[in-house]
């Protein structure tokens, strides 16, 4: 991994971390926002440089997004016998730094991780000391079920997003396999794909508080406008109830991607709500 590609892996490991304080509560949508602008400008300097432009996850959708939404379904993969020469090329070739480890019949055992490679490129202390030969022991290759972290922590694909990030966040994983039945392997999500809800366009976050708003709240589409910029939404409209304009705001905070609500809704009598 390249020192640039060690620099924007902190910087996705601390938009998930903010993103993660948000879901308990103790931290703010601008540090969300602040994290994630940071990671936007990365990637256009990258989209830039490769000439190509990646796709967002396909849309419009409504619904809290869940694993299945965002988890690669291709996946690299190697078996308990894999040597570890094996795993650096597989890793090195793919741009990846883990991968699952799986049994005769697709069931995940275990993940296989750079770092697991590199331990055992570790000398050990006894081999500098006095009277001990400076010689390097003959290299010899490990197999994936000695280097092997297990039992994996695994995800099943219908579950929300958060649970992905916080699993992450907690365990400090890069990936998470996802399974299902007997613990057969789905597909992979890593700290990227968990990140891809931020990159919605703001016309599906648009679209999908607006169906929110007529469709769950049975609301006139001609009373509330929805806009949205680089995931700030704005509500403004006028709604009778108090409780009903509470409940718009918040359930449009819920939806991915939506960074925070700006509240421009008021009462008919023109009595402003406080911004929030």
């Amino acid at each position: 991994m390249t020192r640039r590609d060690t620099h924007f892996d902190a910087m996705l490991r601390h938009l998930g971390a903010s993103y993660y304080q948000t879901l308990r509560g103790k931290g703010t949508p601008a540090e969300v926002a602040k994290a994630l602008d940071s990671v936007e400008r990365e990637i256009s300097r990258r989209r830039g440089e490769a000439g190509e432009r990646p796709t967002p996850p396909a849309g419009p959708r409504s619904g809290r997004w869940r694993v299945k939404d965002v988890m690669t379904k291709h996946v690299i993969a190697v078996d308990r016998r894999a040597t570890s020469t094996q795993i650096a090329r597989l890793l090195a070739e793919h741009h990846i730094n883990a991968m699952p480890v799986l049994s005769d019949k697709r069931k995940v055992v275990g993940v296989v991780s750079e770092a697991d490679l590199l331990r055992t490129q570790q000398r050990p202390a006894s081999a500098w000391l006095p009277g001990r030969s400076a010689r390097r022991s003959s290299p010899r290759d490990h197999f994936a079920a000695q280097l092997m972290t297990a039992p994996a922590v695994t995800i099943h694909p219908d579950a929300p997003l958060a649970t992905a990030a916080r699993r992450m966040t907690s365990d400090h994983f890069t990936l998470l396999p996802v399974v299902e039945g007997h613990d057969e392997l789905v597909g992979v999500v890593t700290r990227r794909d968990l990140l891809r809800v931020f990159l919605r366009p703001d016309g599906e976050i648009a679209a999908e508080v607006t169906a929110m708003l007529t469709d769950l709240m049975m609301i006139d589409p001609h009373a509330v406008t929805v806009s949205a910029r680089d995931g700030m939404v704005t509500l403004s409209g006028d709604l009778p109830d108090q409780q009903q304009r509470s409940s718009a705001v918040r359930l449009a905070g819920d939806i991915d991607g939506v960074l925070a609500v700006i509240d421009k809704l008021s009462a008919p009598s023109g009595t402003a709500v406080p911004a929030r």
